[in-house]
């Protein structure tokens, strides 16, 4: 699939996104088991809910995070990681 900026994702079914405590860290929870993200792709699948597109997502990032030079690069290919693993799926 191609990532297009009007693209919107949301966590996938059977899947929740969380702080988890014990992990210090964001976490995937799924049937067969947990998934702990290191802090960019917590940072990149906390605005990830089924309302942001791509585009503000990148949008928001970029102005968060205004040293790192790469980084619309690096938010796609979070997303295209998170899909591929089928822990997000397309909204619009």
């Amino acid at each position: 699939m191609i990532i297009e900026h009007q693209n919107v994702f949301k966590i996938a079914a059977h899947h929740r996104f969380q702080w988890e405590e014990a992990q210090q860290s964001h976490v995937i929870l799924f049937p067969e088991g947990m998934v702990k993200l290191n802090a960019s792709a917590g940072e990149v699948l906390s605005l990830v809910d089924g309302k942001n597109s791509i585009d503000y997502i990148v949008t928001l990032l970029k102005e968060k995070f205004k040293d790192v030079e790469s980084i619309e690069k690096d938010i796609l290919s979070m997303i295209q990681f998170a899909l591929d693993k089928a822990w997000i799926e397309k909204v619009i």
